[in-house]
């Protein structure tokens, strides 16, 4: 549960949901809520949403085994990083109605290619796709300025 986690975590809640997560490091820093092992969480959560890093834990970590592991009703949300989830996979669980929707901003391939099965499901209704701009808002952009002029200076020491 990192910094994005548990933002949305914190969200989630003032919803009225309850909170469970899994640690794709093996180690669970966050006291706050419950971490659970993946197929538990892919169980029980009516919304499973990715905020995790690419890299050898993650890569495939949602595939079409642990899909059909979640509820019927269940969205899967994906605005971590393409690759995570195996989206012929996604498309396939959403063909055979296997969960009730998905909703990604990141894909395996940028921009997302015109021969993706996520572009051709018998359920597109099901699927919302959107491109992965959260981070050009102003507000990011002069923090991202702000913090790479802070690191320039404590670097020289100014």
């Amino acid at each position: 549960m990192g910094a994005i986690g548990s933002k949305v975590a914190k969200i989630a809640t003032m919803f009225g949901m309850n909170v469970i997560y899994y640690s794709t490091s093996g180690t669970s820093h966050c006291r706050e809520y419950p971490s659970v092992p993946i197929d538990t969480l892919l169980r029980e959560a009516d919304v499973v949403s990715i905020h995790a890093p690419y890299n050898d834990r993650t890569a495939g970590l949602i595939d079409y085994e642990g899909i059909c592991l979640m509820k019927p009703t269940a969205w899967l949300v994906n605005t971590g990083r393409g690759g995570i989830a195996v989206e012929k996979d996604l498309a396939r669980a959403i063909d055979e109605e296997r969960i009730a929707g998905i909703g990604i901003d990141v894909f395996e391939k940028e921009p997302l290619p015109l021969d993706s099965p996520l572009l051709h499901s018998s359920h597109p209704e099901r699927i919302i796709l959107t491109p992965h701009i959260a981070w050009a808002s102003v507000e990011a952009r002069a923090r991202l300025a702000s913090e790479m002029a802070r690191n320039i200076r404590d670097y020289f020491g100014i």
